[in-house]
Formats: structure tokens, C-alpha cells, sequence
């Protein structure tokens, strides 16, 4: 049998000759996320599709594909734009991709922190505009990393993996999230567990690395924000639903917080227009695993998802429904 596969977006070659060594591969030309009708056109008689985050992948979608599918291998490590339940139900295997983003997220995360914190895009803008300068003692000045807590929330891979790297910036470490961590993972990071109330009373920076669900949805809020510190600030690269912009939006404006960095937004692409005007905030557009070596490597590994599928080897990681 000629398996069919379509991939609903451009991807990296190495994942798109894996495929082909096994199917018919169907790679959708628009570069931009296809809207509903076009996505249902496009996985008719699929028995596998990639996805990306931004794609919409419920029963609707498993249906317009028709019996056949097997597999919707997402590229991405969280897969809240995918009904798990529902493609569950249909018999219908969902994969994702842990673990091959993790340093470059963690590394994009602390270029964020050191963003805010020396205000180097405001540097930047202040140069580009050829604003007149000049050096003087007190000219833009940052506060630094040394001594002070880095509040996590969510101490999975990628919490750690910033862990570990804030430590080398000689910063304190406590987290907090749906459990604790394993002792010994704690121990080696030097990272204390805090409830969340305790940890934004005590952290001058609080970075987010939670999954995006019904719980988390909108987790930092107008109280939130309003129990940080008037320091501290916050940074994001999980996903953007778990900021209320528009709060973020308000609290950074009356300056109830120092600043935010966000790589993931709310109504993503487009951002709250409120954030864009204010200087204490630096945004980047969702370029969390934004590395050739990384975004091949989660390509990869999807490709690798769809062929373990289709030739009974089973999937390297599957999503549990």
C-alpha cells in the first residue's frame, strides 16, 4: 500500500526524505497556516499528517481525512492544538516532540532575561532612531542577574535547562508547579519549592515553562501580576494563553511590574497592541527552538513518529490521551 502523508507546512529536507522513503508525500504550499476548509481538503485520504502548532487538529479534522488516518505527528513539544480525546476515540495516534528544543528555548529564554534586564532593545532602539547620546555614569542602566532569584514555573526539561543556566549567571533558583521535582534534580540545581503565592512574593524574575491547559490558561492574571514585586519581571516561552495580555498590558503601564519579555503570544500572530508601545517589554516572534539545528531536529523526529506508525515499529513519542 502507498501510504499518504501530508504535512501541513513546510519542513526541513532530512524529515521530508524519511517520509518519502515510505509514501506519498503531500507538502502544503501556502506558507502561512491554512484555514479550516483548506486544512480539511488537504488531509483527504491521509493516513498520517505532521502538523504545526498553529494548525487546529480536532474530530473534524480526523473525519475529513477519512478511516485511513493513523498517525498526527505535531511539531512541537506541547499539543494544546491538538483534541487528543477526540482523535483518541477515532483510533487515531497523536505524537509530539520533547526534549530536541530544549537548550534553544532555555537559551532564548535567558538571552530574554538579559534583554530586560540591561535594557538592550531599548540600547538598540535608542541607536537606530539616532537619538543624541552620550556615555555618562548614569546612562540606561540594567540591574544585574548575581544574587538574585529566578522564579520557574514549571520545572519540567526546560525549567531545568534554564536552571542550570541562570546558576551560571550566579542567580537563586525556586520553582513551583503541579508537583515537586525529583530531589535529587532539585538537589543538583539548587532549586527550593515554593507555592506560587510564596514564589512571586520572593522572585525578581519569574520565567513561564508551563504547558497551555484549562488550568493554566491565563495562570498570571491582574492578581498575578499585581503580587510580583514592582522589580521583578516576566518572561514567557510556553505559550501565550497563559498571560492575560491585556492585564500584562496594564500592569506594565502603570509599572506594577519592571518589565516582560514574551516569545508567545495570546491571539499569536498578532500581539496586543497596547505591549507594542511600551518600552519596559521586548517581544520576539515565538522564536523559541529557532535554530536550523533544532527545527530540523523536531522535524526529524516527527518524520520518525509517521514511520514508526506506518511500518509497526510504533511511534518514539506518542501523547497520551
Amino acid at each position: 500500500m502507498e501510504w499518504r502523508i501530508v504535512v501541513t507546512r513546510s519542513v526541513p529536507e532530512p524529515a521530508l526524505d524519511l517520509l518519502r522513503e515510505v509514501g506519498e508525500v503531500h507538502v502544503c504550499e501556502q506558507e502561512r497556516p491554512l484555514r479550516t476548509s483548506e486544512l480539511h481538503e488537504a488531509v483527504r485520504g491521509a493516513h498520517a499528517i505532521v502538523t504545526m502548532v498553529h494548525d487546529r487538529i480536532d474530530g473534524a479534522v480526523a473525519d475529513a481525512a477519512g478511516s485511513r488516518l493513523q498517525v498526527v505527528a505535531n511539531v512541537a513539544v506541547g499539543y494544546d492544538n491538538v483534541d487528543v480525546d477526540a482523535l483518541a476515540q477515532r483510533g487515531v495516534t497523536v505524537t509530539n516532540t520533547p526534549g530536541v528544543l530544549v537548550d534553544a528555548t532555555a537559551d532564548l529564554t535567558l538571552g530574554l532575561l538579559l534583554m530586560l534586564t540591561r535594557r538592550l532593545g531599548e540600547g538598540e532602539r535608542l541607536l537606530r532612531s539616532e537619538t543624541p547620546w552620550s556615555w555618562h555614569m548614569s546612562f540606561m542602566l540594567g540591574t544585574g542577574l548575581q544574587g538574585k532569584t529566578l522564579g520557574i514555573v514549571g520545572l519540567g526539561r526546560i525549567g531545568q535547562a534554564v536552571a542550570h543556566r541562570a546558576r551560571a549567571f550566579g542567580m537563586e533558583i525556586a520553582y513551583t508547579g503541579r508537583s515537586r521535582a525529583d530531589p535529587d534534580v532539585a538537589a543538583a540545581l539548587g532549586a527550593r519549592y515554593l507555592p506560587l503565592e510564596q514564589l512571586l512574593d520572593e522572585a525578581d524574575a519569574v520565567s513561564l515553562h508551563c504547558p497551555l491547559t484549562e488550568a493554566t490558561r491565563h495562570l498570571v492574571d491582574e492578581k498575578v501580576l499585581e503580587r510580583m514585586k514592582p522589580s521583578a519581571v516576566l518572561i514567557n516561552t510556553s505559550r501565550g494563553p497563559v498571560v492575560d495580555e491585556q492585564a500584562l498590558a496594564r500592569a506594565l503601564g502603570r509599572r506594577s511590574i519592571a518589565g516582560a519579555a514574551l516569545d508567545v503570544f495570546e491571539h499569536e500572530p498578532k500581539v496586543e497592541p497596547d505591549l507594542l508601545d511600551l518600552d519596559n517589554v521586548v517581544v520576539v516572534p515565538h522564536l523559541g527552538s529557532a535554530t536550523t539545528e533544532t527545527r530540523t531536529a523536531m522535524a526529524v523526529l516527527a518524520a520518525r513518529n509517521v514511520v514508526g506508525m506506518l511500518d509497526g515499529t510504533g511511534p518514539s513519542t506518542p501523547v497520551s490521551a
